[in-house]
């Protein structure tokens, strides 16, 4: 479900925010599966945004749009340093 209150711009400013720290990117991938990893928000642009994650052996994908924050296919969330 979309929540009412969240735009594009919305999303973007959040991102914007969390530039150069470290996430925790929770993907969902359908059919009750999800993929939770810890990250670095790496770029920021006009479309997309790219997270570099921690683990080197990670192969999935990097880049995700702000519109998969909205429709709730991706989630991040400020990771704190410990």
């Amino acid at each position: 479900m979309i929540k009412a209150n969240t735009t594009i711009s919305a999303i973007k400013q959040t991102i914007k925010e969390l530039n150069q720290k470290p996430v925790t990117v929770k993907l969902n991938l359908g059919r009750n599966k999800f993929v939770t990893f810890s990250a670095t928000l790496s770029g920021i642009y006009p479309s997309l945004f790219t997270v570099c994650p921690d683990d080197k052996n990670f192969l999935g994908k990097t880049a995700y749009s702000y519109s998969e924050i909205l429709c709730g296919r991706v989630k991040i969330s400020e990771r704190i340093a410990e």
